[in-house]
């Protein structure tokens, strides 16, 4: 039996929200080794709800550190089929100020060296991503956002490098000519995993600071992103309250059969304990 049907992946208080009934805290081994902490159940507006902290409690994992390929696999393993993260971003626009949210619709990859994809080791797949977060869960957001009267934005190029230092000046102005309007380090390989899981994926964006760019403001410090963080936390919270019981009732979408055809290597060359490891969470395929 499913354990829950949303999950929430962000910070280790996220769960923390006035008038829900927590129900359990389960560790889950997945074929990939751990997620970053152990999953907290609870239920919110009749849907149980699965609480992954993606640094641990307490952040104890680096961006570059994080099991990626564990966390959503574990998601999935107890029958989460949606993802709402949230991530810290440093704003690249103007527009964007500290503590305005933002909801990404296209993403650059910058980092280097981690594990993007489950597939591989005996058996070749390519995704879809040409739009990375699910428009069904997007569709929600917008509207519960506006009820909360916080400012969103929308239409927004994310980057995510790869840290664990912030950008350089140069680095910052360069992502600025590209278009892009935010920044962080977690959003990938992390959308790219769940789409392969074929979940629905979306990322709620909480800006921290102006990155190094802006040569008139502060520059970036933990200091600041965290003390940004935590007055958006109320907000995030609250989201979440609303966003869970509207998005339980998103019907079949796209994402939920982007590896449906996306193996390309003949069934009889499938190596047989990759094979295995991918029956965990894609069990209709493998």
């Amino acid at each position: 039996m499913a354990k829950a049907s949303i999950g929430i992946i962000g910070g280790s208080g996220l769960y923390q929200i006035d008038g829900i009934k927590v129900i359990e805290e389960t560790t889950v081994k997945t074929p990939w080794g751990y997620p970053s902490d152990s999953i907290v159940i609870a239920e919110i507006g009749g849907v149980r709800t699965a609480f992954l902290p993606r640094h641990g409690r307490g952040h104890v994992h680096l961006p570059h550190e994080i099991n990626y390929r564990a966390n959503i696999a574990a998601l999935k393993m107890i029958g989460v089929d949606k993802i709402i993260a949230f991530s810290a971003v440093g704003s690249l626009k103007e527009e964007i100020r500290p503590l305005d949210f933002v909801l990404p619709s296209q993403v650059i990859d910058r980092t280097r060296g981690r594990v993007s994809t489950f597939f591989g080791e005996g058996i070749a797949a390519h995704v879809a991503f040409a739009d990375p977060f699910c428009g069904s869960l997007d569709d929600i957001i917008v509207p519960v956002a506006a009820e909360a009267g916080l400012k969103l934005h929308t239409g927004v190029t994310l980057v995510c490098m790869e840290g664990p230092a912030f950008s350089s000046r140069a680095e910052s102005q360069l992502y600025r000519s590209w278009g892009a309007g935010v920044i962080n380090m977690s959003t990938l390989p992390e959308a790219k995993l769940a789409r392969e899981a074929e979940m629905c994926y979306s990322v709620v964006c909480m800006s921290t600071d102006y990155d190094c760019w802006k040569i008139d403001e502060e520059h970036v410090s933990v200091e600041m992103v965290v003390a940004n963080l935590n007055k958006n936390a109320a907000s995030a919270r609250n989201l979440i309250k609303t966003i869970v019981p509207r998005a339980a009732g998103i019907g079949h979408c796209a994402c939920n059969e982007a590896s449906k055809y996306a193996v390309i290597t003949a069934k009889e060359r499938w190596d047989k304990k990759q094979a295995k490891r991918l029956h965990a969470i894609l069990p209709e395929y493998f």
